[in-house]
């Protein structure tokens, strides 16, 4: 028995056990009896569902793309079902997918003879949290909130409203993905002068000469001679424009590979020292990671992407305001509060995710 000859509500079941929206795209162009189907009443519906399977849960993606400053972040929020909504569903959901490919490499980095693949489980613990320290990224790491005011005990009350929204094996999970992720900005967009140094000596064995690294510098670097360039496209709300993002960051012969961009940092020639990329030894180094780490998952992915060279993650940064410099991260701080609020250790808590006890591999 053909496809085209079963009732439309066993066709529309087959659609609805679909777990991914180009499997319903591909199913509907199979004939025409199967377009017809797939109509308008029942499109959205459908999409929606197997994005949720792809991508899910999409409630949390629904968290960020409709937060605003016009109502606390803790609120839930419901939306009504559109294209529009589908379309920012899909853009964030391939940001934490990407993330679902690094996570493994940097949670077994030092354990690598047993590094594996997530399990789908797994993958849903982590997409969703990438999607909660977007959320808390897109609430409290905005010009909003600056250096001057993080502290204030108002401020870090409506910040820990936030995180009591979840449970402490969820938090868990949150702190376990923003550890990969800050690995990623230290390592891969910001790394240290020790870092080129290494990375330099190891590609170059043959080559004695010294890197020109600043070893004096002993504060924060200067950016404001910098102009904003358009290397990286418009912004808005602190978050990359989500329609140049996607298109250049889904445009392969647009993204470089992570050994063209290992090797534009490394270039040795009259025109650039591989010294020039380092940020910093240890204390200056961890000042700018700290600020660093407000940019959201999508963001960091694309400065991965994006970014080779030092010069364009300054542009970058310099584009976002005075308010994003010597202004560090604040979700550890909150976390610690929330955790002592909820009676927790600190320290065990921090040494259970390490030891893989809690968090997305538990």
């Amino acid at each position: 028995m053909g496809l085209q000859t079963l009732p439309t509500e066993l066709l529309l079941q087959i659609f609805r056990s679909c777990d991914s929206i180009s499997d319903v795209l591909h199913l509907a162009a199979t004939n025409h009896r199967l377009r017809r189907v797939l109509g308008p009443s029942s499109k959205i519906s459908i999409l929606m569902s197997a994005a949720d399977a792809e991508f899910g849960p999409i409630h949390d993606i629904i968290q960020i793309v409709t937060q605003n400053a016009s109502q606390p972040a803790q609120l839930v929020r419901e939306a009504s079902l559109s294209d529009a909504l589908l379309k920012q569903v899909v853009q964030v959901g391939r940001v934490a997918q990407k993330w679902e490919a690094i996570y493994p490499v940097k949670k077994w980095k030092s354990d690598f003879a047993n590094r594996r693949l997530l399990t789908d489980e797994e993958r849903f613990r982590l997409r969703r949290a990438v999607y909660r320290l977007w959320l808390y990224n897109r609430a409290f790491h905005v010009h909003q909130f600056d250096r001057f005011s993080r502290g204030l005990r108002n401020v870090v009350v409506e910040r820990a409203q936030l995180l009591h929204n979840w449970s402490t094996g969820e938090l868990a999970e949150i702190e376990d993905v923003r550890m990969v992720i800050q690995d990623v900005v230290q390592n891969h967009i910001c790394p240290s002068n020790g870092s080129i140094q290494r990375k330099f000596h190891k590609r170059y064995p043959e080559n004695i000469h010294p890197l020109s690294f600043n070893i004096h510098l002993n504060y924060r670097p200067e950016r404001s001679s910098l102009s904003p360039g358009t290397y990286f496209g418009p912004l808005e709300n602190n978050t990359v424009n989500h329609d140049t993002f996607f298109h250049n960051h889904h445009n392969a012969a647009a993204t470089p590979s992570k050994s063209s961009s290992l090797a534009s940092k490394l270039r040795s020639d009259i025109f650039h020292d591989p010294g020039q990329e380092g940020w910093g030894d240890e204390i200056p180094h961890y000042y700018i990671v700290q600020d660093m780490l407000k940019l959201d998952p999508g963001q960091v992915l694309w400065l991965r992407d994006h970014a080779p060279l030092k010069e364009h993650v300054e542009a970058y940064v310099q584009s976002l305001g005075d308010w994003f410099r010597n202004n560090g991260e604040t979700f550890v701080d909150t976390l610690l509060w929330v955790m002592k609020e909820r009676g927790e250790d600190p320290e065990e808590f921090k040494m259970a995710i390490e030891d893989r006890d809690i968090g997305i591999v538990a």
